[in-house]
């Protein structure tokens, strides 16, 4: 499943070139992720409540085309791979008027618990383990 979210370009985002800043592109993955996860009834709130962490391992940011101050860019996500231990997103932003994505990039996290030591989502928490599942197209 893709869930979309949309950001208009802040002024505040863009560099001395009236472009946006390398640095901001991770901070959309992070709410498009958190949208998509909220789109099937669970937050990283509630997550952390239940003892689940979820701490980036690793980033991948391909820059392809500059996103500028007002534009509204649309994100799309999806869960690439889900395992008991981890997961991969994917993201794509796409620009008004151009058909190919602006920037293309992935986030893979791991499942730990309050002692950051991993867990096994699957058999600690089959219920949540089962809506993260049913975001993912696996």
């Amino acid at each position: 499943m893709i869930s979309q979210t949309k950001v208009i370009v802040r002024y505040a985002e863009t560099d001395k070139m009236g472009i946006v800043h390398h640095s901001v592109y991770p901070i959309w993955y992070e709410a498009a992720r958190t949208e998509a996860i909220k789109k099937i009834g669970i937050s990283y709130s509630n997550l952390e409540k239940n003892g689940i962490m979820t701490p980036l391992v690793e980033l991948n940011c391909k820059y392809i085309m500059p996103a500028e101050y007002e534009d509204v860019l649309t994100i799309n996500v999806d869960i690439s791979k889900l395992t008991p231990a981890r997961i991969v997103f994917n993201y794509e932003i796409y620009k008004p008027g151009i058909e190919k994505p602006i920037n293309i990039g992935s986030t893979t996290h791991a499942w730990v618990g309050k002692d950051l030591k991993p867990i096994n989502l699957k058999k600690q928490y089959p219920k949540i383990y089962e809506k993260v599942e049913g975001l993912a197209e696996i």
